[in-house]
């Protein structure tokens, strides 16, 4: 018994042995809905012999209760596990499924194929080596088809597999197969996709999917299997490009070890090797590549090392250690190709985080060049970007990070774009390239600074950031507020919503897209003038946190003031001074705050004043007192 114990824990690490030094594949199947996409992986699961007993007996039940295919196994229904998915036939998530062959281990992930789940697309397709595009042989290139494609071109696909399904439904038809080839193949120089195999098959029968089909003899090209197994994956390729290594920790166990630990995303490094960190420049040798099981004498891409260096050089966490020769680019504006994954549309001027590699900085959309029809790959003009869609955006940030252009290293090309509010992931985009401004343009020294400012006028700067809806009294108490601090010998400017837009902001509106960017000027006006030593003021609705939050974003601590003048709707509307009111309950004025415009109230003012039970007078007297006590006034 111990002996045949013994014999099968062997087996067992044999197993797990052999499968270690298998490469490893990742790939998506995407297409129209209904092209087969759940029913191919269903049945490489099936073939590759990964389902136990149990599972193909609840498949076999669940064919008869839920199935489409009149009898046969559905093996869609091996993939499809939400019940939603289930009761419509359709995939919505992303279904993830690992499998492996004698040759290869295989991670798939099955996209969805509706227009809404563009993002859950994007999101398969981001660390895939190859796709498999499924064309229903039926209907032939469809609108999602072109669609995919597009995405699969804008993300870099290099290897496409189209895969001509259901070729049982058309009796195996060669000339069918031959005029889908034609057509797709004059749609795909468009978006510049050239590696491409195309394979007439049956996911449902099983023909050219794993074994030749008897039933095309006039086909001559590789199975699908035969095609994954033996493609090159992403990690051999990368391994012959420029070294990168993104650094995720400095590892300072001790004074005597001080190591830079990372995954390498391309090129190979070697104790002796020259390199260069960016975005500082610094330059150094590998001394060591430590790992947990012990020094290597080599590392290639894919591999998580701790490198070593001679000098005692600056390196933090989000740099990027490329080889000196051929190192990474550094700028902080580029153009890029976005994709926006959120409800709320995407505004210009409006601060996000990105996430580059390790590394997170502050990031503004500032224009919009244009938004892609990927239906008919026309280019429109745009002032957003509404969930789904795809833009060719500038890209302004907050400081210059290294970087390579996406088409070249997809790690520190590609980028992720989250809510400075809510954490939330917005957007996923590739860097094209840095625009040529960013590395002409350098922020001048100049002598005479804040301080000194500052002191000339003896006071503290700061900008007094009045926000509230229409009518709530925001002018009327920011105008006494700076009577106040001009009777005490302070050096102040007030900043008005009304006032501004008749010069500096006179080119905006009221959308959304126009308030964002109303603000953002505003915020820069602001901080030059606290520049220049000013107690600023402000008086305008500033509807949306995000812009308040990127107007305090851009001083020091304890410079800007939030003062919510807080006054309930129905009390602002029976005020209605200037008759705005009126007119937008009649309709004659569109995008009006606190009607059809949302506010946003603060969730934590420094200054809080209820307008409907004070005076004008008393609130600025309150204000007064609230800068005195925070030692911004005497």
């Amino acid at each position: 018994m111990a002996h045949s114990s013994d014999m099968i824990a062997a087996d067992i690490e044999g197993y797990l042995k052999s499968h270690e030094s298998k490469g490893l594949l990742r790939f998506i199947t995407c297409g129209s809905v209904d092209d087969g996409k759940s029913t191919l992986i269903g049945r490489l699961l099936f073939e590759s012999k990964l389902l136990f007993e149990d599972q193909l007996a609840s498949i076999e039940a669940d064919s008869k209760k839920y199935g489409t295919q009149g009898g046969d196994m559905d093996f869609a229904l091996l993939v499809d596990g939400l019940a939603a998915e289930r009761e419509q036939g359709i995939t919505i998530d992303v279904a993830y499924r690992f499998f492996s062959t004698d040759k290869r281990k295989f991670i798939v992930a099955d996209t969805p194929g509706h227009e809404q789940y563009t993002r859950n697309m994007v999101t398969g397709a981001s660390n895939a080596d190859a796709a498999i595009l499924m064309v229903d042989a039926r209907h032939g290139i469809m609108t999602q088809t072109r669609r995919h494609s597009f995405l699969m071109s804008l993300m870099g696909m290099r290897r496409v597999i189209v895969a001509i399904n259901k070729m049982d439904l058309v009796d195996y038809s060669k000339a069918r197969f031959d005029e889908i080839v034609e057509e797709y193949r004059e749609f795909a120089k468009q978006l510049g996709l050239e590696n491409i195999t195309f394979i007439p098959m049956s996911a449902l029968k099983g023909d050219n999917v794993i074994e030749h089909s008897a039933k095309m003899p006039w086909y001559h090209g590789t199975t699908l299997m035969g095609y994954l197994e033996t493609v090159e994956v992403d990690d051999e390729r990368l391994q012959r490009n420029p070294f990168r290594m993104a650094v995720q920790w400095v590892n300072r166990p001790n004074l005597d070890f001080r190591g830079f630990t990372g995954m390498i995303s391309s090129g190979v490094i070697t104790p002796g090797d020259e390199i260069r960190v960016q975005p500082s420049g610094s330059t150094s040798k590998v001394s060591r590549i430590y790992t947990y099981d012990g020094d290597l004498e080599q590392a290639v891409a894919g591999q998580s090392v701790t490198l070593l260096m001679e000098d005692e050089i600056d390196i933090s966490r989000g740099d990027i250690i490329s080889g000196v020769d051929s190192p990474a680019q550094t700028a902080d504006q580029f153009e890029t190709s976005l994709v926006w994954m959120h409800d709320e549309p995407l505004l210009p001027g409006r601060p996000y985080l990105m996430k580059l590699g390790t590394q997170t900085v502050s990031a503004t959309v500032t224009d919009i060049k244009y938004q892609v029809n990927v239906n008919t790959l026309e280019h429109t003009a745009s002032k957003q970007l509404d969930l789904n869609a795809i833009g060719v955006c500038t890209l302004s940030l907050n400081k210059a990070v290294a970087f390579d252009p996406y088409k070249e290293n997809q790690d520190t090309g590609g980028f992720i774009l989250i809510d400075r509010m809510t954490n939330n992931t917005v957007g996923a985009g590739m860097l094209n390239f840095a625009l040529r401004r960013s590395q002409n343009i350098h922020m001048q020294h100049v002598d005479i600074g804040k301080p000194q400012r500052a002191e000339a006028k003896v006071q503290k700067p700061a900008v007094l950031w009045f926000t509230g809806l229409s009518g709530a009294g925001k002018s009327t108490i920011a105008n006494l507020v700076e009577q106040k601090l001009y009777a005490q010998g302070q050096h102040t400017y007030l900043l008005d919503g009304d006032n501004v837009r008749h010069g500096l902001n006179r080119d905006l509106g009221f959308t959304d897209a126009d308030r964002v960017e109303n603000i953002r000027r505003v915020s820069e006006v602001a901080k030059l003038m606290v520049d220049a030593g000013l107690i600023v003021l402000t008086a305008f609705i500033s509807p949306f946190r995000s812009e308040r939050r990127m107007a305090r974003d851009l001083l020091d601590e304890g410079e800007f003031i939030e003062i919510f003048v807080d006054t309930p709707l129905d009390v602002a509307e029976e005020r209605d001074p200037k008759g705005l009111y009126k007119k937008a309950r009649r309709g004659e004025l569109q995008n009006f705050t606190g009607i059809d415009s949302a506010y946003e109230a603060p969730e934590s003012a420094e200054i809080h004043l209820h307008t409907a039970k004070m005076q004008p007078e008393d609130a600025a007297d309150a204000v007064i007192k609230a800068l005195r006590e925070r030692g911004l006034i005497n």
